[in-house]
């Protein structure tokens, strides 16, 4: 445990080690990294769930024995050094560290140069599914989340990790904001937690996509898939069918791409998960 007392601020304890005390954050690895997630206890223990924000957005809190504690997600261009929650009505600022971490570069080679470079017809469709896009995931249901552990949707081998700086025919492009698992077309994709469907849709780079909202921002979307057997509205237990893994979109072949946000920013979903074991 790391604990950081600012001059003329409050205390900010930023968990770096073991949570096994705390159920709900004992499977959770916090990294607070451009791209992680920094664990900050706010609040004593009470009954009453305070207020929190970063850059502006509710983040989401978990209670736990030792008091309340934030979850934040830190979006990949996150400047390294101290930065700051917004806690209680009036906002009093709580400073946690966010330390660097660099991310490796990868390069694919797609068959479809449209993929790669739009053209410009295309370009109005995709600036409108970034919005709706972004507004999903910025989403805040106010609801308690009882465990932040999650499943990886699809049983396969890790491949393609959060973070990679991508180019695209040798094209610069954005990083990659998921985690990538080698299937067969047609494996079932599930429900990685508990939540209620908020977007199935069919977009141009991501193909056929879910969002599922957990509560409090904290969302998953899956996508690339060869077909999505839910509906908006519907929910979902872990576990529950989402749909099947396939190719749509910009894709080098079928596979399942699994992204996990928190107050609206892409964050690494190997954090929610078992690690494998060691070989």
């Amino acid at each position: 445990m790391c604990e950081i007392v600012p001059a003329r601020r409050l205390f900010a304890f930023v968990i770096l080690a073991s949570l096994a005390a705390f159920p709900a954050l004992a499977d959770l690895r916090p990294a607070s990294v451009p791209g992680g997630v920094a664990s900050v206890r706010v609040a004593p223990a009470g009954p009453e769930r305070p207020e929190a924000r970063f850059a502006g957005k509710p983040v989401l809190l978990l209670r736990q024995a030792d008091g309340w504690h934030a979850l934040v997600g830190l979006p990949l261009d996150t400047p390294p050094g101290e930065q700051f929650l917004e806690v209680g009505p009036e906002r009093r600022p709580l400073a946690f560290p966010v330390t660097p971490r660099s991310y490796p570069e990868q390069r694919l080679t797609i068959k479809n140069p449209k993929m790669v470079t739009p053209d410009p017809d295309d370009l109005a469709r995709i600036e409108l599914e970034r919005e709706l896009q972004i507004s999903v995931r910025s989403r805040h249901r106010n609801v308690e989340v009882p465990r932040v552990d999650l499943d990886l949707p699809a049983s396969g081998r890790l491949s393609s990790r959060f973070g990679l700086r991508r180019i695209f025919n040798g094209e610069p492009r954005a990083p990659h904001t998921g985690l990538d698992v080698a299937v067969p077309a047609g494996t079932p994709v599930r429900a990685p937690a508990d939540g209620v469907v908020s977007l199935v849709e069919d977009f141009y780079f991501n193909g056929r996509t879910v969002f599922v909202d957990h509560g409090q921002g904290f969302v998953s979307m899956v996508c690339h898939l060869d077909k999505a057997q839910v509906e908006v509205g519907q929910v979902v237990r872990r576990g529950a069918l989402l749909g099947q893994s396939g190719s749509s979109g910009r894709a080098t072949g079928p596979h399942l791409h699994w992204s996990v946000y928190l107050n609206g920013a892409a964050v690494d979903p190997a954090l929610f998960i078992e690690p494998p074991p060691a070989r």
